[in-house]
C-alpha cells in the first residue's frame, strides 16, 4: 500500500486526480493552489473488461503517487456514468462492465489512500467552477461534448445530481423520439444527434472517409476551410446543439452555461453560432441574464475538479488538521 506522513507541510500536500474516459484515462497530481506539477495520460480505446480499467486506473495511482515529494491527500475520480457515494451504478455506456462496483473502495483497498470518485461531468463541472468559466458565478450548466454528452448543474453553488444522483443526464434528453438508436438502450437522444461521436459518424457516411481516421479537429479544419461535406455536417452539429441547450436554458436559466470538449475552443465560431441560434428559439426571459461559454480549462477541469473534491472534502482536512 502507498502511505504517507500526517506531519506533512501544506505546500507539499497533494492530491492524485484521475479522469477516466473510453479513449485515455489522464491523471495529474496537483498542488493545494489547483497547480497541476505531473500529469500523463494512459490509453483505454482498446480495453475490453472492467478489471483491465481498474488495473490501468490502479497503475496510473502509483505513476502519479511516484512523482510526488510530499503527502498524498487522496485520489479523486471522475468516471462516466451514475455514481452513489463512490460507487458506480451504470450508465458507463462507452467503457465495458461497471454496474453497481464500489470503486472507490477498490482503489483504496489497493493504494491505501482514501478516494472519492463522481460522475466526471461533475468534476468538471465541479474544476470550472472553482478556477474556470464559473469561478464568479453561483449557478451554472456545464456540458462536456465528446464520444456521449454528459453535464452537471450547479445550483446555488453546489453540485445538483437529482436523487441519489442519478439526474443530469442531459445526453439523453430526447430530441426525435423516433430517431436513431442511442448507447442508453433509448433513441433520438441528444448525444445520438450532438455527439462528436455523431458529427464523425456523420461526415464519415457522407465522405466515404473512415471513421477511425476522422476526429472533431479534423472536421473543423475542413469545415473552416470552406469544404462542403463538413458544412453540412457541422451545420447539423451545430443546429442539434442549440435545439438541446435551449431546453437546458429554459430549465435552468443559469449564468453561464459552459461547454467543453469537443470543439468548444475552435477559433470561437462554435459557441458563438450556437449562442445565435440558441437566442433565436429560447424563451427570452429565462435567456436573458445567461451566457454560453467555452471551457476555460479543457483536458484539465476533470483533473482540476477532482482535486478540489478531493481538498475540501471534510474527514481528509480533519485527518490533517495538525501539520
Amino acid at each position: 500500500m502507498l502511505r504517507y506522513s500526517l506531519n506533512t507541510k501544506a505546500d507539499k500536500m497533494y492530491a492524485i486526480a484521475i479522469d477516466v474516459g473510453s479513449t485515455y484515462v489522464r491523471c495529474g497530481l496537483i498542488n493545494l493552489k489547483g497547480k497541476i506539477l505531473y500529469s500523463f495520460k494512459m490509453p483505454s480505446r482498446d480495453i475490453l473488461s472492467e478489471g483491465e480499467i481498474i488495473a490501468l486506473i490502479n497503475a496510473a495511482v502509483r505513476k502519479c503517487a511516484g512523482a510526488a515529494d510530499g503527502q498524498i491527500l487522496g485520489v479523486g475520480i471522475g468516471f462516466p456514468g451514475i455514481v452513489e457515494n463512490n460507487v458506480i451504478l451504470g450508465g458507463a455506456d462507452n467503457l465495458p462492465g461497471f454496474n453497481h462496483v464500489d470503486l472507490g473502495a477498490l482503489i483504496a483497498a489497493s493504494t491505501g489512500l482514501n478516494v472519492v470518485v463522481d460522475n466526471d461531468a461533475n468534476m468538471m463541472a465541479w474544476g470550472e467552477m472553482q478556477f474556470g468559466s464559473g469561478k464568479s458565478c453561483s449557478d451554472a450548466v456545464f456540458l462536456t461534448v465528446g464520444a456521449g454528452i454528459g453535464g452537471s448543474a450547479v445550483i446555488n453553488n453546489k453540485l445538483y445530481g437529482g436523487y441519489r444522483n442519478k439526474g443530469m443526464e442531459f445526453g439523453h434528453i430526447i430530441i426525435n423520439f423516433d430517431g436513431p438508436d442511442c448507447s442508453c438502450g433509448s433513441r433520438g437522444c441528444f448525444e445520438a444527434y450532438a455527439s462528436i461521436k455523431a458529427l464523425i459518424r456523420d461526415y464519415a457516411r457522407l465522405t466515404g472517409k473512415a471513421v477511425s481516421s476522422l476526429n472533431g479537429r479534423i472536421i473543423t479544419h475542413s469545415y473552416l476551410s470552406g469544404e462542403v461535406a463538413a458544412a453540412e455536417v457541422m451545420e447539423r452539429h451545430l443546429h442539434y446543439m442549440a435545439v438541446g441547450i435551449t431546453s437546458l436554458i429554459n430549465i435552468f436559466s443559469p449564468q453561464k452555461l459552459i461547454i467543453g470538449g469537443g470543439v468548444a475552443d475552435a477559433d470561437g465560431f462554435y459557441v458563438q453560432e450556437i449562442s445565435r441560434r440558441v437566442a433565436e428559439r429560447a424563451m427570452p426571459d429565462t435567456f436573458s441574464d445567461s451566457m454560453i461559454v467555452h471551457s476555460q480549462m479543457g483536458n484539465e477541469a476533470c483533473l482540476l475538479g477532482c482535486a478540489s473534491r478531493v481538498f475540501s472534502t471534510p474527514m481528509l482536512l480533519q485527518s490533517n488538521g495538525n501539520s
